[in-house]
């Protein structure tokens, strides 16, 4: 009898003391700052805790749009340009090619001064193209008997394209035999040309 008397002291102090124990208000605080359990999306995506459960958004079957997830990708807005990549440039659509006109004839035409010699009076033109003589014609020489034999001597020597003034290119010419003075006359002319136009 006294053994089941100490028995039955010894359990109503030990559930005493876990009553005891079990009210304090360290336990208490202990079990507030224990983390509560944390809902599973079987999706793998995170959950809020802090989300109402029943919010629109949370449950797909409520009818509601789900919420978009802070890891989804943000496509951007129409009308909007998106950044180039750098080290990449803008390019110039081919513009039209310009057409050019045809080139103008450069050739110049010279005329000399006239000179009066005792057989009559004679005055050159010549042709320049660039810095070159490309022709030459006497546009006056000496006429009327023997003068007309001589004057076309001369001009048969010096005019043309393929005259002695255009393969030389300066007025330092032969002289025409028998037509000295017409041959100088048409030198002198020819002088004049040479440095106007040049």
């Amino acid at each position: 009898m006294r053994r089941a008397f100490l028995a039955i002291t010894g359990l109503a102090a030990s559930t005493t003391a876990l009553v005891v124990f079990k009210g304090s208000p360290a336990t208490n605080q202990v079990a507030q700052n224990l983390p509560t359990a944390q809902p599973v999306d079987p999706t793998g995506q995170g959950v809020d805790p802090s989300a109402d459960p029943n919010a629109p958004g949370t449950d797909p079957t409520d009818g509601a749009t789900p919420s978009k997830s802070a890891d989804a990708p943000v496509s951007p807005k129409p009308g909007k340009t998106t950044a180039r990549p750098s080290g990449t440039k803008a390019t110039k659509a081919p513009s039209a090619p310009r057409t050019t006109k045809p080139p103008q004839s450069t050739n110049r035409r010279v005329t000399g001064a006239g000179f009066d010699n005792e057989y009559g009076y004679v005055q050159v033109q010549i042709v320049v193209s660039g810095s070159r003589i490309v022709d030459a014609v006497a546009l006056s020489l000496p006429s009327g008997g023997e003068s007309d034999i001589h004057s076309g001597d001369v001009s048969s020597a010096y005019d043309g394209t393929g005259g002695e003034v255009v393969r030389k290119q300066n007025a330092n010419l032969n002289t025409v035999s028998g037509a000295t003075e017409t041959s100088n006359s048409y030198k002198q002319s020819l002088r004049s040309a040479i440095e106007q136009a040049f």
